[in-house]
């Protein structure tokens, strides 16, 4: 039985230049859903953090996409997760947990407070992310309170989520 080869794939910050096909991965991750998620409504008023947003690139081409957002949950400092994409053909061989991962190492290394995102809690519990402390939170609209994570809180997170 023959298996593809797949080239090595590295993580590397975010540059503007990888703006069209960070644009083109999230459309085939998403489709034009995306736009109207609660996720989409924090990215609109937070502030993007270039510095804590990585892309997973093979042969050149952008293949996955984590970025970090500056918000606060009430008087709080926070950072936001998401999109967090990966292109298909790599979606069953980890990349998507590298770059979480990646991406929480360099806010820890930067001694940035808690990570808040919506997700899949059977997948993000792994990397250290748990409903029990957002319960208290409040997003700009509807959303399922048992797809609301976090990590690295000290207690509690409480409050609306702001820029």
């Amino acid at each position: 039985m023959l298996h593809a080869v797949q080239s090595e794939v590295s993580l590397r910050p975010e540059t503007p230049a990888d703006a069209a096909d960070i644009e083109a991965l999230l459309d085939h991750a998403f489709g034009p859903g995306r736009f109207v998620k609660v996720s989409e409504r924090v990215r609109e008023f937070a502030r993007f953090r270039p510095d804590l947003s990585f892309c997973a690139v093979e042969a050149g081409k952008v293949v996955g996409v984590v970025r970090l957002w500056d918000i606060h949950i009430g008087a709080t400092p926070a950072l936001f997760l998401g999109p967090l994409a990966v292109h298909s053909g790599r979606r069953l061989d980890g990349l998507g947990g590298r770059l979480v991962q990646h991406a929480g190492e360099a806010a820890d290394t930067l001694g940035e407070g808690p990570i808040l995102l919506v997700g899949d809690a059977p997948y993000f519990e792994r990397f250290g992310y748990s409903a029990d402390p957002t319960r208290g939170i409040r997003l700009p609209g509807p959303v399922d309170p048992l797809r609301v994570l976090a990590r690295g809180a000290s207690g509690p997170l409480e409050g609306p989520v702001r820029a």
